[in-house]
């Protein structure tokens, strides 16, 4: 085991470098709230793609594929893993060019929301996407306490409170610009590591045939492409990606940040073709860990059992840094995400100036930042943490997105094809099953049915509800209610409120 003073130093110079380059270069660039939340039309596409990988690869990629092939279905459960991830990133080059056209001032999921549906619905999917986004940080602070713990025996809260703060520094220091800034620095450094990683990795196991021997001997199932947990795995976990990403800020905020449409579509389109062999890679360390009977009880960070197992100290070091850029990598476009929510939010019931919302974002980063330390140290299961949020994202987003195309979508077909879908998604959902009194007279709980049910349930209500309504709402309605946060200018109705006030 490397000494925890090691890790410790190593991990303060990473992440104390990385905030003062994002610090250093959001001087003098943050002159308005806009420039804080939505960086506009900045990112060019090496810039635009480098972000997204950085964005999309968080330690979760060390932990949840991993804990995926270990625990939940094998090789078919990783490539599920592995292709569920890289499908959010492909519809978002389609539907990102109709965002931008429908509602170019645009800063936020939930600003659309309330401007296509009204209260009821914005105030279920605030409720919804920040409870996604702070699971998401919840658990990438999850698996980074558990793997230092591991490999060093570094406290959970020592290594949380390190990340977690000095995260904080530059992120409500220098906004999303700071975010992208550093999203570049990290994949630039996080690409070659992961690659040396898992070469080396191969290299001590006694390469690619006795890995695959050793999870043969350890149970056959796990490289059968045919074992039905593993596929139903591959099913659900592309449906719960999907879901939770679609409801994920981080992702808005970039669509805007784009120079242009092809910039978008181009660089989330290489991002996803780029994030598939890099999970798949990863989840084989999971069955790497079966092979050595690493597994006991913690699939969580089967990863690291596998490094601890098989790496040298010099090495261990090198994996240390690779997960630490990964945290860092997703907490502050986590960070940076829910604060750009409540920035383009608090508009609508308050009247603040352009100072007082830029300290209310950095206010509500601090808290969501130590909530998440807190649960970080607590030691949960990564996936389970995902789990929940999932299936919230999951019966809302088709409900949700469909108000882009659907013109006749009313506020109360959505949230009553949402609701309906986390209902019934709740019936099945295993971590929810002991709090049902009438448990014993339902079929068998369980991940695959939850998540399906939840997404075919809200998708079929949603076309009913657009069927049957005889409203029909004009999409050119977003630009009159939704403006950007740095020109007050009356309304078309000369009504003289904010442009995204209703």
């Amino acid at each position: 085991m490397t000494q925890s003073s090691i890790v410790l130093g190593v991990t303060t110079l990473v992440v104390g470098v990385v905030s003062i380059l994002g610090v250093l270069f959001a001087r003098g660039q943050i002159e308005t709230v806009e420039d804080y939340i939505s960086a506009r039309g900045s990112a060019g596409e090496g810039t635009l793609t480098a972000t997204l990988i950085a964005s999309s690869m968080g330690a979760w990629i060390l932990l949840s594929p991993a804990e995926a092939g270990a625990a939940f279905g094998g090789i078919t459960a990783v490539l599920g893993y592995a292709l569920g991830s890289a499908l959010p990133m492909v519809v978002y080059a389609v539907i990102g060019p109709r965002i931008r056209e429908l509602i170019p001032h645009g800063h936020s999921l939930t600003e659309y929301t309330h401007a296509r549906y009204g209260t009821a619905m914005y105030v279920y999917v605030l409720v919804v996407s920040i409870a996604y986004m702070f699971t998401f940080l919840a658990a990438e602070m999850t698996g980074i306490t558990g793997a230092l713990s591991l490999v060093a025996g570094v406290p959970a809260w020592q290594t949380a409170a390190l990340i977690g703060g000095f995260v904080l520094v530059y992120t409500t220091y220098g906004g999303l610009r700071a975010s992208i800034f550093t999203d570049t620095v990290q994949t630039l450094l996080i690409l070659p590591l992961l690659a040396i990683s898992f070469g080396f990795a191969l290299l001590e196991l006694g390469g690619a045939g006795a890995v695959y021997e050793g999870a043969v001997s350890s149970n056959p199932q796990l490289l059968n492409l045919g074992f039905v947990s593993g596929i139903q795995f591959g099913v659900y976990i592309a449906v719960a990606v999907l879901g939770a990403e679609m409801l994920n800020q981080a992702w808005w905020q970039r669509i805007y940040a784009a120079e242009n449409d092809h910039v978008l579509q181009r660089s989330f389109l290489v991002t996803a073709v780029a994030i598939i062999p890099m999970i798949f890679v990863s989840g084989l360390f999971g069955l790497a860990a079966q092979g050595l009977n690493l597994i006991d009880g913690n699939a969580s960070i089967a990863f690291f059992l596998v490094v601890d197992e098989a790496f040298p100290d010099s090495i261990v070091l090198g994996i240390v840094i690779l997960a630490v850029l990964l945290v860092m990598s997703s907490a502050d476009t986590l960070l940076n995400a829910l604060s750009s929510i409540v920035t383009a939010d608090l508009p609508r019931v308050l009247e603040l100036s352009d100072e007082t919302l830029t300290a209310s974002a950095r206010a509500l980063t601090v808290v969501v930042a130590l909530a998440a330390i807190v649960i970080g140290a607590q030691g949960y299961s990564v996936l389970a943490i995902f789990f929940t949020a999932d299936l919230l994202a999951v019966a809302t987003f088709i409900p949700l997105l469909s108000g882009l195309y659907f013109a006749r979508l009313s506020e109360t077909g959505a949230l009553l094809a949402s609701v309906a879908g986390l209902i019934v998604g709740g019936l099945f959902f295993p971590l929810a099953r002991p709090l049902l009194p009438f448990a014993s007279g339902l079929p068998a709980a369980s991940y695959f049915a939850s998540f399906l049910s939840a997404g075919i349930v809200s998708a079929a209500l949603t076309v009913l509800a657009s069927l049957g309504s005889k409203g029909q709402f004009d999409f050119e309605q977003f630009e009159q209610k939704i403006q950007r946060l740095d020109e007050h200018e009356p309304m078309a109705d000369g009504s003289g409120q904010r442009g995204n006030d209703q």
